[in-house]
């Protein structure tokens, strides 16, 4: 391994570690030889991804908390000072809350998988909206918040933020969705300018379709299945692991001279 990729001794948070992009990343950062606190709200989960971070010969802890919660995203922190005494790594990978619906019901409007869903023609709520900020923007804003004083005190760190290429390309029926993920790329953007004095280095990773439950609904059929993919010029799904391969990078000192970008990983979907 190159050195400057090299994370043995390095400590990180993953927001979201418990399954998909998160697991993903959480493994692939152990990998390369970080000790990793995985977070998310089901305990199983977490406990899960903590024993395969072990038999990655690291450091792995796993632990309960809501993202959207600030005394819980305070006491991870905590935790993870208490174990490491230092915090070099972030990864808000904590979201989800997808509202596929209009904003408000339209004629004739029936994509394949409307049938499954039984308030697509309902009007969108106020209650929708904050779940898709809260899952999507305030968990990011709670977990970089809380890490952010000991990253400063350091002079060091890296926060890493899980975007979307929704965030930079529109799609009808995902208003809600898109809105947060392009909410996510400008607080990228913006904190990156505050905290580089300090060597505190913010980017964010777009992905793209990638193998995970939350594409499930899309993949229930050989044609639709077939439409899926073949929107993606490189012609299949992205794969967790291939998320965490760039969060290294981004973890790592070989993007030291790189901060408020998002790398957009989608098959080339939005080139």
């Amino acid at each position: 391994m190159l050195k400057e990729f090299d994370l043995t001794g390095k400590a990180a948070i993953v927001m979201g570690g418990g399954r998909g992009i998160g697991k993903g990343i959480a493994l692939t950062l152990a990998e390369a030889g970080a000790d990793v606190l995985a977070v998310a709200r089901t305990e199983s989960e977490v406990l899960q991804t903590a024993e395969e971070v072990q038999r990655l010969g690291v450091k792995g802890l796993g632990l309960r908390a809501d993202a959207t919660n600030a005394e819980e995203v305070n006491q991870v922190v905590e935790v993870a000072l208490s174990h490491w005494g230092r915090i070099d790594i972030l990864v808000n990978s904590a979201g989800g809350a997808l509202v596929r619906k209009p904003l408000v019901p339209l004629p004739a409007a029936s994509p394949p998988w409307a049938k499954d869903l039984q308030d697509f023609n309902t009007i969108t709520t106020e209650d929708e909206w904050n779940s898709m900020m809260d899952a999507n923007l305030l968990c990011t804003f709670l977990a970089t918040r809380a890490v952010g004083p000991h990253m400063i005190e350091q002079r060091k760190g890296k926060v890493i933020n899980i975007s979307s290429m929704t965030g930079a390309k529109g799609y009808p029926y995902h208003v809600l969705y898109c809105v947060t993920k392009a909410g996510g790329m400008m607080f990228t953007q913006s904190l990156a300018l505050e905290w580089a004095p300090y060597h505190v280095n913010v980017n964010a990773i777009a992905p793209g379709y990638l193998a995970t439950q939350m594409t499930d609904i899309y993949m229930q059929d050989e044609p639709m299945t077939r439409r899926f993919v073949g929107a993606i010029p490189l012609g299949r799904l992205c794969e967790p692991r291939e998320v965490g391969l760039l969060a290294v990078y981004l973890a790592s000192e070989a993007s030291d001279y790189m901060t408020g970008q998002t790398i957009f990983l989608d098959g080339g979907m939005t080139a």
